[in-house]
Formats: structure tokens, sequence, C-alpha cells
């Protein structure tokens, strides 16, 4: 059973505070945040998507060093693979691109492996992802992005060159759609790289062409009935995409498309102020994500609605339990 927090600024604080202690604690010596220390399947992994908005958080909250450690870690695991990628790169460019199993994973061990379990590990968003919470953190905190040079031109070739293919969502489901959530993490990436200042001439030249693609199909084939979609050809929503609407700052939240999609979300997925990730979710009988309230929370913010993100936010606060711990 979960209690409700009080609807006070010091209690709604000291939960933050409680929850930043709890992730300080669990980062792994590499820099990897673990997915999770309990749940059997993510036990000793790290996701690239995850791991970005918890690094973003800790860098918000002022663990600079904590965040710039996940940074390095993402950092190593790219570097690494500079071969794989490069070839990764040219043959896209060639019209011969692998196969999704020969692209990077989603998930990789604390000591930056890939791990040896059978996953479904072909998603893209995660390195967009990645590449949007290193532009916030340098830009927040006035840091030297020459560290993060090396990985972050990889990653955005890699972005850049891939950001057409169906992959699995951020749910790891649907693996043969181009999911709309996955394109804005892209976006985001791709235009946060660009700011850096890192990329050579050619390298920025194209990933500003790629983002520009994006946000063509963002306000394109992405909208239906004036919402952006679950996925391309889809007229459904998913929680997933209040992120582009409000902390991605994909799609402009006073635009009528940024409108529509908060109330589509709102009226499709809202129910006693929690969230779900979509309709007919089946994943443990589906369920209210207090994410997913908390993601809408920002887009409401973005667009004004500083009431209803309290309210959302509220709401994600009542779901902890006596410990502070959130579902």
């Amino acid at each position: 059973m979960t209690t409700t927090v009080p609807l006070t600024d010091t209690a709604l604080r000291e939960l933050a505070a409680s929850s930043l202690r709890l992730i300080l604690s669990q980062q792994q010596p590499s820099g990897a945040y673990p997915a999770s220390p309990t749940f059997s399947a993510y036990v000793g992994y790290s996701w690239f998507r995850d791991g970005s908005f918890i690094a973003d958080a800790a860098s918000a909250a002022g663990a600079v060093e904590s965040a710039s450690a996940f940074h390095d870690w993402c950092a190593s695991i790219v570097t690494a693979r500079s071969d794989r990628i490069r070839d990764i790169v040219a043959r896209a460019a060639s019209d011969e691109p692998v196969g999704d199993d020969l692209m990077l994973a989603t998930r990789f061990t604390f000591d930056g492996a890939e791990g040896s379990d059978e996953w479904w590990d072909f998603q893209l968003d995660g390195y967009g992802t990645w590449l949007w919470a290193l532009g916030e953190h340098v830009r927040r905190h006035g840091l030297d992005s020459s560290r993060w040079a090396e990985a972050a031109g990889l990653c955005t070739a890699y972005v850049a060159s891939s950001w057409q293919r169906p992959c699995f969502d951020w749910w790891e489901e649907y693996r043969d759609d181009v999911h709309v959530s996955t394109l804005g993490c892209l976006a985001a990436g791709l235009r946060s790289a660009i700011g850096l200042d890192v990329l050579t001439p050619q390298a920025a030249a194209a990933a500003q062409h790629a983002a520009a693609a994006i946000d063509d199909v963002l306000r394109g084939d992405a909208v239906r009935d004036g919402h952006l979609t679950k996925w391309l050809g889809s007229e459904a929503v998913d929680g997933s995409l209040s992120s582009l609407v409000g902390i991605l700052r994909v799609t402009d939240a006073s635009s009528p498309v940024g409108r529509a999609t908060i109330a589509a979300v709102e009226r499709d997925l809202v129910r006693d102020g929690g969230t779900f990730r979509y309709l007919g979710d089946t994943f443990f009988g589906g369920g209210q994500w207090p994410l997913l309230s908390c993601l809408l929370g920002h887009a409401h913010l973005a667009a004004g609605d500083r009431e209803r993100a309290r309210e959302l936010l509220v709401w994600a606060a009542s779901t902890a339990d006596d410990d502070g711990m959130l579902p």
C-alpha cells in the first residue's frame, strides 16, 4: 500500500533528496546507474536511455561528478565500438545496412559489455537520449565538452545514419515500427550534439540534415488528429510522447501539435492522476507509471500550466511507501 505525501513543498523536496541519495548510493564504480538492483531481468545492467534521464536529474540536482561519471561510462562504451560504428555508418551510406543483430545494444553490463542473456536488444532512442543529456549537463555546468568529443562524434554519426530504421520502442515492444518517441529522442540528441561544438563541419552538416528530416516527419507522418502518435501509421498515443513536448523540447508545447498531444495523453491515458503507457498495455496487467505522470507534468509546465504540473507531481509522490521508495 502507498501513503499520500503531504501537499507541501518541504515534503516534495525531502522525497527528491532521498531519491537522489538512493540513486547515488547505487551508482557503480564504472559510472553506470543500475536499471534495478532487485528485478531479476535487469540486475547487473544499465540502459543508455534510463541512465541518461537519471544523469540529467543528478546533474540538475547538483551531483555534477555523478552525472559526469555516467557520461564517461557511456563514452567508453561508444569509443570501444568505434570500428563497428564506422562500418554501420559506411554501409548505411552505401544502401547496404547491417542487420538489426549487428547494431549497437540497448543495455550493457556495468563493465561495458553486452551481456550474455537473450534480450530484444535493438533500440535507437538511448543513443539520442545520451547525446541530449550530455549536452544539457555540459551547458548547465559550463563543462569542457572535449572530454566526450570522440564519443559524441561517433554517436552522432550512428544516429544520423540510422534514424529511419524500425526498432523496438521504449518498452521493448513493436520492433517493426518507427516510433515517434524514438524519433524525438534522436532529434533532441542531434540538436544537442551540434550545440556541443565538437563535431567536424561535415559531421555537423550531416547531423543538421538528419535533425531537419526528423522534424519534417514529426510535423507530418507522426501526426494524426492533430497530435503526435505512438508510431508512424498509428492513431494512438503513448505516455512517452510527453517527453517530446516537455523535457526534450522537440515539439513546442505552445504549438497546436504540442497542445493536442498533451490533451490526447490526458484524455486517453490518465486515470485518477496516474498515467498509463498506452491503451491495451498488458505488462504486469498494465498500470500507472509515476515516471509518465512526471513527464506529462513537464509537458504541462512547458505549456505554462504549473497547477496541473504540480497535481501530477503530487500524484507521483503519493505512490512512495513509508521509506520514500517510489515504485
